[in-house]
C-alpha cells in the first residue's frame, strides 16, 4: 500500500492534462527519442554483460582455469562499486587531465554519452548475470552433454544446442535484474549526459514549472518496467521444462583441460574484466584523492566527509529498522498463513524494489504535497522511501529464518495456553534474530549508497554521501568527489562481504 497509493496518485496527477495536451505529451518527438535511447542503452548493456558473463561463467564452472576461486570473487566484487562511482572513475581516468594521461601518458577522450553509460552500467551490473550463469552451469546434468557427444556432436555444437538452451532461465533471472537496474538508473546517465527517461524526468522536475510532463515520464518509465516484468514472466512460463539450477545434476561435469599454455592465456580475459570493474574505480578514486588533495582541501575537508557520513547514517539506520519491522509480518504471513491476500502483500513489497527510484520519488512528492504537505522534504519521508524501496531485501533473510523455525514450537506454546502474539515472541522471534540482523544490514548498506531517492527527497541542507559524490562529479570536480566515493566503496564492499558470508553460511548448513 505504501508504494501503490503514491503511484495511483501519480496517475491521477498525470491525467489532469486535457486530451490534446495529453496526446502532445505522449507522442512528442522528445518522448520518442527518450524511449529509443532507453531501449538502446538497455539492449546494449544486456549484450555487453552477456559477452562478459557467459565466457567467465564457463571458465569458472567448466574448465581447470587456475585461480578459479579468486576470479569468482573478483567477478562478484564489482557489486561493491555503484554505477555512479563507476561512471566517476571512467570520467576521472580519461581525458586530458585524467589518471591515464597523467600517470601513463595515454590521453583518451573523456568518456561520455552512450559509450560512457554503456561501459559504466555494464561493468557495474554484469555480476548479476555472471552469478546466475555460473550457478546454472554447475547444476546442469552432464549426462545430456555426454549423450550428445556420443551422437557425434562437436563441443561447439553441444554448447549451442544442449547447454545454451538450458541456461535460458538463468539468462532471464540475471538479465531481469540488469534491465531493472538500467531502467531505474539515474546516476550514470546523468554524469555521462545521456538522455533516458530517468535523466529527463529529473531535469523536467527540477527545471520546469509544468510537472505534468514529469508525471507522464514517470508513468512511461513505470509502464516500461511493467512490460519487462510481464515479458520475463511469460518467457519463464514457457521454460518450465528446462532444467538448470541447483539440485539438477546427479554428478558434476568433467572440467575441460585447457593445457599448460591455454590455462594461462585463459586467465587474461577475467583479469582484464576485474581490472576495469574493480581496479579502475579504486585506482582512479585513489589517484584523485592523493593527486588532487591540495585542490580538494579548499572545499572538502574531513569534517565535510564525516557530516555526509552522518547524514547518510541518519536516514539509513532508521530505514533499516523500519524495513526489518515491516518484513516480519509480511514474511510470517506468507510462510505461516499463505493465501492470495498474503501473497499479494509480499508481491507489493517486491513491486517497490522493481519501481524505478526516480518514479517512486516523484510519486511520493506529488502525494505528500497534496495529502500531507508537512511531510514534504523531511527526514521522515526519506526514511519511509528507503524502507519501501528496500523492503524486499529485508523480507528474504526473515523468510529464510522462518522456514527453519518449526511450526510445532509455536503450536506447543499455544497448547500451553499462550496467546498468538505471546507464543510468537516466545518461540519464533528468538529464531529470527539472525535473519533480522542480516535484514537490517542489507537495508542499511543499500540505503547508504542510494542516490535518486536521496537527491529528490532529502531535506534542505541534507547532503548524504551519494549526493555529495554525485554533485562534485557532475561538475567534473573529481578531487572533491574522491573522498566521498571512497567511503561509498567501503560501505558497498561491506555489503558484498555480507552477501558472500551469508552464502557461505547457507552452504555450510
Amino acid at each position: 500500500m505504501g508504494v501503490a497509493v503514491p503511484v495511483v496518485y501519480l496517475v491521477l496527477r498525470a491525467l489532469e492534462a486535457d486530451p490534446a495536451t495529453l496526446a502532445d505529451l505522449v507522442w512528442r518527438g522528445q518522448t520518442l527519442r527518450l524511449l529509443g535511447n532507453t531501449v538502446l542503452l538497455t539492449a546494449g548493456v544486456l549484450a555487453l554483460t552477456t559477452a562478459i558473463s557467459l565466457p567467465m561463467a564457463w571458465l569458472m564452472a567448466r574448465t581447470d582455469l587456475p585461480g578459479r576461486r579468486l576470479f569468482s570473487l573478483l567477478g562478484v566484487l564489482p557489486l561493491a562499486v555503484p554505477g555512479y562511482v563507476m561512471a566517476y572513475a571512467l570520467m576521472g581516468a580519461t581525458g586530458r587531465s585524467g589518471m591515464l594521461a597523467t600517470l601513463a601518458g595515454i590521453e583518451l577522450p573523456r568518456l561520455s554519452g552512450y559509450a560512457g553509460a554503456l561501459l559504466a552500467l555494464s561493468f557495474s551490473t554484469f555480476p548479476y548475470l555472471f552469478l546466475n550463469l555460473r550457478a546454472a552451469l554447475r547444476g546442469l546434468d552432464p549426462a545430456l552433454e555426454e549423450q550428445a557427444q556420443a551422437l557425434g556432436m562437436s563441443r561447439g555444437k553441444v554448447f549451442w544446442r544442449v547447454v545454451l538452451p538450458q541456461l535460458r532461465p538463468a539468462f532471464l533471472a540475471g538479465g531481469l535484474l540488469i534491465v531493472l537496474h538500467v531502467l531505474g538508473d539515474f546516476g550514470v546517465v546523468s554524469l555521462m549526459r545521456y538522455d533516458t527517461f530517468s535523466y529527463a524526468l529529473y531535469v523536467q522536475y527540477t527545471t520546469s514549472f509544468d510537472r505534468i510532463y514529469a508525471a507522464w515520464l514517470a508513468l512511461m518509465l513505470l509502464a516500461l518496467t511493467a512490460a519487462v516484468l510481464f515479458a520475463e514472466a511469460r518467457l519463464l512460463r514457457g521454460l518450465l521444462y528446462h532444467r538448470a539450477g541447483s539440485g539438477g545434476a546427479a554428478r558434476p561435469a568433467r572440467r575441460l583441460r585447457l593445457g599448460n599454455i591455454g590455462r594461462w592465456v585463459a586467465c587474461l580475459p577475467p583479469t582484464l574484466v576485474a581490472g576495469v570493474a574493480v581496479g579502475l574505480p579504486l585506482a582512479a578514486t585513489g589517484f584523485w584523492w592523493l593527486e588532487g588533495s591540495y585542490l580538494a582541501a579548499a572545499t572538502v575537508g574531513a569534517g565535510d566527509v564525516l557530516t555526509a557520513l552522518a547524514d547518510s547514517a541518519a536516514a539509513a539506520a532508521p530505514a533499516a529498522g523500519l524495513a526489518a519491522l515491516l518484513a516480519v509480518p509480511v514474511a510470517y504471513l506468507s510462510v505461516r498463513r499463505p493465501s492470495p491476500l498474503t501473497r499479494a502483500a509480499e508481491r507489493t513489497a517486491y513491486f517497490g524494489y522493481a519501481t524505478p527510484p526516480l518514479a517512486m520519488a516523484l510519486a511520493l512528492i506529488f502525494f505528500t504535497l497534496r495529502a500531507v504537505p508537512g511531510l514534504y522534504q523531511t527526514l521522515a519521508l526519506l526514511v519511509g522511501a528507503y524502507a519501501l524501496r528496500f523492503l524486499a531485501e529485508a523480507i528474504g533473510p526473515v523468510r529464510a529464518a522462518l522456514y527453519q523455525a518449526p511450526p510445532r514450537l509455536e503450536e506447543a506454546a499455544r497448547a500451553l495456553g499462550r496467546g498468538p502474539v505471546e507464543a510468537f515472541f516466545a518461540t519464533v522471534f528468538p529464531l529470527l534474530r539472525r535473519g533480522l540482523v542480516v535484514s537490517v544490514a542489507f537495508v542499511f548498506l543499500s540505503a547508504m549508497k542510494e542516490l535518486p531517492l536521496a537527491l529528490l527527497l532529502s531535506p534542505t541542507g541534507f547532503r548524504p554521501l551519494a549526493v555529495s559524490a554525485w554533485g562534485y562529479a557532475e561538475e567534473a570536480l573529481f578531487a572533491q568527489a574522491a573522498p566521498f566515493a571512497l567511503v561509498i566503496i567501503a560501505f558497498s564492499a561491506a555489503f558484498v562481504g555480507l552477501l558472500l558470508w551469508q552464502e557461505g553460511e547457507r552452504k555450510g548448513r
